[in-house]
């Protein structure tokens, strides 16, 4: 019986920090956290659970004095994306609260054509040593990751929190189906092999 070994990270060979960033020295990056994710043709495994997590993790950066900043995907009238109506609205277990900025975006990559990045600079995180961000949201293969690297090729110091997070099940290129949660431990692999260190609890981010 052969036994698999896992191979070192991409973070360990470059000699990458292992450890989490702490929330209070970060900026918390909110990621698609919409109603568009609870219901419907878009609805993902343990939304809700990630959602109360969330809304944990943004109770306790509020408390902390972490600075928030919160990502919507606009993706036009009629779709599950459209922010002017219910089905694309923040929910409201994690709504902005006054003063906290909102990024609109039209990709995966929250980085991408928006304003984001002057969005972080106001709330004092800079590329480089002063860049943390933990991030959380929807969905875990698609836009926490593509935020994750495109923080990653900026030069922020990026921390997913898993419970945070959440995907759905999708059809693989052989045909089969690849459950949600398949597909939930292999995103949070793949963006921890490189592009961020990922903690599995809100509880896991050091004070």
């Amino acid at each position: 019986m052969s036994t698999t070994h896992a191979s070192a990270t991409l973070r360990e060979v470059n000699h990458l920090d292992g450890g989490p960033a702490r929330l209070g020295d970060s900026v918390l990056v909110m990621v698609d956290f919409q109603n568009t994710y609870r219901t419907g043709v878009m609805a993902l495994e343990k939304a809700e659970e990630a959602i109360a997590a969330g809304a944990r993790l943004l109770a306790r950066a509020r408390a902390e004095g972490t600075p928030v900043v919160h990502v919507m995907h606009d993706g036009g009238e009629g779709t599950p994306y459209d922010i002017r109506a219910d089905i694309g609205a923040i929910s409201d277990e994690v709504a902005p609260a006054p003063g906290e900025p909102v990024v609109v975006k039209g990709f995966p990559n929250s980085f991408h054509r928006t304003d984001l990045e002057a969005a972080l600079a106001g709330a004092g995180a800079a590329p480089g040593g002063g860049g943390n961000l933990v991030i959380a949201g929807f969905m875990t293969h698609m836009c926490v990751n593509y935020t994750a690297q495109g923080a990653f090729n900026r030069g922020y110091r990026a921390t997913v929190v898993a419970e945070a997070t959440a995907t759905r099940a999708l059809p693989a290129p052989d045909g089969t189906v690849v459950p949600a949660a398949v597909l939930q431990t292999a995103a949070l692999t793949g963006i921890g092999d490189l592009f961020a260190v990922v903690v599995p609890t809100v509880e896991a981010l050091p004070r």
